[in-house]
């Protein structure tokens, strides 16, 4: 599976209270569901008027074909190739 990072541009969704993100959740598990094991979420960061959604994927047709069922746009569609932190200074090269 490949990594990948969707931008969703929606509306408001940072002043989503918990439960309209609950059912935004489940909507999404829902569609989910109906394509595993194409794809998976990991997690969303949530801002003023957008999602930045982390995905595991067979490939970015899967991705697009989430977005379909859940209604929820991927405006932008970016394969994480790599992932970098602070401890990343301190690696060994080999």
């Amino acid at each position: 599976m490949r990594k990948f990072m969707i931008e969703r541009e929606i509306e408001g969704v940072g002043a989503f209270d918990a439960c309209q993100l609950q059912q935004a959740a489940e909507t999404s598990n829902s569609a989910l569901a109906r394509l595993a094991p194409r794809v998976q979420w990991q997690q969303s960061y949530v801002t003023g008027n957008r999602t930045y959604c982390v995905y595991l994927a067979e490939d970015e047709s899967a991705i697009r074909a989430h977005a379909e069922l859940s209604g929820f746009p991927a405006n932008r569609i970016t394969e994480i190739t790599s992932v970098i932190d602070p401890s990343t200074a301190a690696a060994r090269r080999a």
